[in-house]
């Protein structure tokens, strides 16, 4: 998938404009990098378009940063300069699209090394809720 089409993925999931999807995609790539292992993160970069690998790339293959769902979002919001509740279902658009160009295994092994509330952001929200 194609930068530009990513975004506009992004944009439509969480309902903002593609400039704001842009943002957000960058600030949740790189904040997912901060929390998943360098290798983790490296095999996420593989699947994405070009443009978006150095957003996931890390200096150093060190271990993981950890915090919570909170902080996540709280990185999330400050990187892409949105309000929270912004950065949450931006977040959750940039996982789920995310995941459509991962292969699942390869996803699934990336997002199992992330706390259950952060993992949650990943998962299709069901019809109705």
């Amino acid at each position: 998938m194609a930068e530009l089409e990513f975004f506009e993925k992004v944009a439509a999931r969480a309902g903002v404009p593609p400039e704001t999807a842009q943002s957000l995609t960058e600030a949740t790539l790189r904040t997912l990098a901060e929390r998943i292992s360098g290798g983790q993160a490296a095999d996420l970069a593989d699947h994405v378009a070009h443009q978006l690998r150095p957003f996931l790339a890390r200096a150093r293959p060190e271990e993981p940063q950890v915090f919570a769902y909170d902080e996540f979002l709280r990185r999330v919001a400050a990187r892409a300069g949105v309000a929270d509740d912004v950065a949450e279902r931006g977040a959750r658009a940039v996982l789920q699209t995310l995941h459509r160009v991962v292969a699942h295994r390869e996803f699934w092994d990336a997002m199992s090394e992330l706390p259950a509330q952060i993992r949650a952001l990943a998962e299709p929200v069901p019809r109705g809720a």
